[in-house]
């Protein structure tokens, strides 16, 4: 499915938002078990919603990763 995530389009084999949180993790090399931060279309989505969330072509996804540091 083409989605834009994080201001870049591209094709994901997902249909759900948590298959895409979980794909955009594995290809970041993120802790899979790692805290996000979800919008879809510019809407906040809770952990709980995504798994439900359908996506379609064309949605724009932000997933906020927290970093440690300064």
């Amino acid at each position: 499915m083409r989605v834009t995530v994080n201001g870049e389009v591209g094709d994901w084999p997902v249909e759900t938002l948590g298959q895409l949180v979980a794909e955009f993790l594995a290809r970041t090399g993120s802790d899979p078990d790692a805290t996000v931060a979800t919008a879809w279309n510019r809407l906040f989505v809770g952990k709980r919603q995504r798994p439900a969330l359908l996506l379609s072509e064309g949605d724009e996804v932000e997933i906020l990763v927290p970093m440690q540091g300064g």
